[in-house]
């Protein structure tokens, strides 16, 4: 990249036979111009101009050297300007590896206002839980939930999703509502396996319950749809139960006391990504970070 710089401001030099109209054109200092042009001649071995306090002229070796690099340096721009172009209008096919039951439950009314915005992109979703291989398997970008394990990957926080706790009307009518936290060992809980205790908060108390139940699940949309079931007590995002909350299938227990919250990343193997890529990331940013009534339909 230092050799392309220092190729386009010897351009500027040779076509305007001027360090200082260079300069003007530039906004690099004569001084500094002088000293990459005799660097580059350094790193050639030749010379490419005359200088003299009055004039600046090219020598034999610096005419071809001109010739050539003009148009490097016209094919470099012209890249730049095709790849502005890009970013406006940006198009291709994005690949991304979601989370199976946070791209249906979640994602989905996201993703279509994505597309509606950018109809130059066409999309390739593989959902899955599992963890893809961002350098050998063809993914632009990943979307997982949850803490990360350590990683050569380039992970973005997209946004933190704080767990309430939520159940059915009927179940609450058979079992009761819990008045305390600490009430919830007495209930069904659904839960994740090894998951461990729950840890809620409110303000600066916390609670460690120890929750027992009759089901685990490894799957978010499992455990919500059994807590419409009246199967038990559930602690997940608001997000992930914003439907069965409007349709009355479940309701918020114990509104002062909410769980950990829960991260979201969107993970790239690099962080020079093209604008498909950038602006689908950027897009989820700013959606996840609002309140879910205001981008949900």
């Amino acid at each position: 990249m230092q050799l392309l710089n220092d190729m386009a401001l010897f351009v500027e030099v040779a076509s305007t036979l001027s360090f200082k109209r260079a300069a003007d054109a530039t906004g690099v200092p004569n001084s500094t111009l002088s000293r990459r042009i005799s660097a580059l001649e350094k790193a050639i071995g030749l010379r490419l101009l005359h200088r003299t306090t009055r004039r600046v002229e090219l020598t034999e070796a610096g005419q071809i050297y001109y010739e050539r690099c003009r148009r490097i340096v016209d094919e470099a721009r012209l890249a730049h300007e095709q790849l502005g172009e890009l970013l406006a209008q940006p198009s291709g096919v994005l690949r991304a590896s979601l989370p199976v039951d946070f791209a249906t439950i979640y994602m989905a009314p996201l993703i279509a206002e994505f597309a509606r915005r950018h109809p130059g992109i066409t999309f390739d979703f593989d959902l899955t839980p599992r963890r893809v291989d961002l350098v050998s398997e063809p993914f632009d970008v990943a979307i997982r939930m949850g803490e990360l394990s350590d990683s050569n990957l380039i992970a973005r926080l997209l946004a933190r999703l704080p767990a309430g706790l939520y159940a059915s009307a009927r179940y609450l009518q058979a079992r009761g509502e819990p008045a305390h936290a600490a009430d919830l060992a007495q209930h069904e809980c659904l839960a994740f396996p090894k998951a461990g205790p729950w840890t809620l908060y409110r303000g600066a108390e916390v609670a460690e319950v120890e929750v027992g139940g009759r089901v685990l699940a490894n799957s978010v949309g499992m455990l919500r749809r059994l807590a419409t079931l009246d199967m038990g007590v559930i602690l997940l995002p608001e997000e992930i139960v914003a439907d069965d909350l409007a349709a009355g299938r479940l309701r918020r227990i114990l509104p002062d006391w909410q769980g950990k919250s829960t991260p979201v990343y969107a993970l790239t193997e690099t962080r020079l990504l093209p604008a498909k890529t950038q602006r689908f990331v950027e897009f989820l940013q700013e959606r996840l970070t609002q309140p879910i009534g205001a981008w949900q339909g």
